[in-house]
């Protein structure tokens, strides 16, 4: 692997995906038995600040583009869930953005990937839900600690650094991560690709039973993605341009299932994707139908901040509660 640098100071890891700081993307980690969780937030901003550079913007998923439309619940949605949001439509706004802390990195980076999907339900004052999610089923590691260890082998893994490098280390003794860094794939289009939300939440129906599920987006347009070749052909805002056209020429939908856990799933541990033979519950479908005219203004103003849920969801795994408490980082939402 190469590392190139883009910044004094700053270096990105030339990976299908630039290296595993995209895990906040989806949810913070869970931080190590003992760790102060209120202090967690702001070391990794402070260690993404150091991936990338502070630039004024998200410490993360810098780049996006904000669009509205609305969500409507499927028939059997709020069977499985009390959730207010399952039973009428309901104003969405919707961010999708590249990876990286770098709001000017080029759409047809491979470092870009993976792609950011969040949505709010509801106003940006007001809302009832927030997600989070990616464009990959996993997540590179289970907790702060090793983590933390991971930039630190991505600091200590310069052009000039003996082979095997801190970072080849890393992934030797962690080959989920590398499976994550080198199997990303680059999408013709934010719309032609499913996003998946790698925590877990706990779904509570009206009688007070409840189920584990993770979220996947699956889109209306079907799944295409680019080759390496026919990625770096496309001009370096491609996506941002393809969006602006398609939510123009038509509405975009996106398919929202709730993935429901199985005997032996792993709640808490996002590096565990759990099989594709696993139930899928349709609970609505999102439909974005605008461009937001404020695009500074309301990148700046937006926090998705996935511990805001409604009663009938509860947060299932710790990653959510930690994300939560760092409401006061605001460079952490994307």
């Amino acid at each position: 692997m190469n590392i190139v640098d883009v910044a004094p100071g700053h270096r990105l890891a030339a990976w299908p995906c630039l290296l595993a700081a995209g895990i906040i993307a989806t949810a913070i980690v869970a931080p190590a038995r003992g760790a102060d969780q209120a202090d967690l937030p702001g070391k990794l901003v402070t260690d993404l600040h150091a991936t990338f550079g502070d630039n004024h913007a998200r410490a993360i998923h810098a780049k996006g583009i904000v669009l509205t439309g609305h969500f409507d619940p499927a028939p059997g949605a709020n069977a499985i869930s009390k959730a207010p949001l399952f039973r009428h439509a309901s104003p969405i706004i919707v961010r999708f953005s590249d990876f990286t802390g770098l709001p000017a990195i080029p759409d047809n980076d491979e470092n870009a990937n993976p792609r950011g999907l969040a949505i709010k339900f509801g106003t940006v004052d007001d809302a009832s839900l927030d997600i989070v999610a990616h464009s990959f089923n996993g997540f590179p590691v289970s907790n702060a600690t090793d983590f933390g260890h991971l930039f630190e082998a991505i600091a200590a893994s310069g052009p000039k650094a003996a082979k095997p490098t801190a970072l080849d280390k890393f992934l030797a003794a962690h080959p989920v991560a590398k499976t994550f860094l080198t199997t990303q794939k680059s999408p013709t289009s934010f719309t032609t690709t499913g996003y998946f939300g790698v925590n877990s939440f706990r779904f509570i129906d009206a009688r007070g039973h409840s189920m584990a599920v993770r979220y996947r987006f699956v889109p209306a347009a079907g799944e295409h993605y680019l080759d390496s070749s026919a990625l770096k052909s496309k001009p370096a805002d491609y996506l941002m341009r393809d969006i602006a056209v398609r939510v123009h020429q038509a509405p975009i939908r996106f398919d929202w299932f709730a993935q429901v856990a199985g005997t032996g799933d792993v709640i808490d541990d996002p590096v565990k994707a759990w099989p594709d033979t696993r139930r899928l519950v349709k609970l609505g479908t999102i439909t974005i139908d605008k461009l937001a005219t404020d695009q500074a203004g309301l990148d700046k103003q937006l926090m998705f901040l996935p511990g805001n849920v409604p009663a009938g969801i509860e947060a299932a795994d710790p990653m959510i509660g930690v994300r939560t408490a760092g409401r006061r980082v605001t460079s952490l939402s994307f």
